[in-house]
Order: C-alpha cells, then structure tokens, then sequence
C-alpha cells in the first residue's frame, strides 16, 4: 500500500509543480488553488509511504516521478522542447525509480 500511495504522491506532485508554473507567481486563483490542493495531498501521501519505506527512498522515487511527469507533460503541451537527450535522461531517472523498487 506505501508503494502506491508514493506513486500517487508523486503524480501529484507533477501536478503541483505544473500549477505552480501555470499561477502566474500564485496570482492566478484556479491554478494556485490546484497548487495548494495537490501539495497537502501530494506530502500528506509522501508522509504516509514514509512510515513503512526508507526516506531516502521515499524521496526518491517521489521526485523522481514527479519530475519526469512535470517534464514530460511540458514537452507535450509545447512549453519545453523535445529533445533526445532529454528522452535519455528522463529515461534514467525512471530506471533509477523502477530500480530503488526492485532493490526495496
């Protein structure tokens, strides 16, 4: 269960940090109020996978997840480019989640 609740934490996190860029430096009340919705749901969720798995872990794999997803879907809306370097290491970090799960 701490696993899927970290997974779920760290989609919310991408979408957090992708309300936060759409907030207009928090001036913007439908993406601010996203913002600060996702955030407690997204800690309160990195919390609870905290009690059962390592905090290195945990955090990890919780960044890990929500970078990637923030990134990818900036790629996919047009606000950052595509490039195939990017693809690579967007690629690594995903192996590096998939693999501190397999070593856990």
């Amino acid at each position: 269960m701490a696993w899927t609740v970290l997974i779920i934490s760290g989609v919310l996190e991408a979408v957090w940090a992708t309300a936060l860029g759409r907030s207009d430096g928090l001036s913007r009340l439908v993406p601010s109020v996203v913002f600060a919705m996702a955030l407690v749901v997204s800690m309160i969720g990195l919390a609870y996978a905290m009690r059962e798995l390592p905090v290195g872990t945990s955090y990890a794999v919780w960044v890990g997840i929500g970078a990637t997803l923030t990134v990818v879907y900036a790629m996919l809306s047009g606000d950052q480019q595509f490039s195939w370097s990017s693809a690579l290491f967007l690629a690594m970090i995903v192996g590096g989640v998939v693999g501190l799960k397999a070593v856990h």
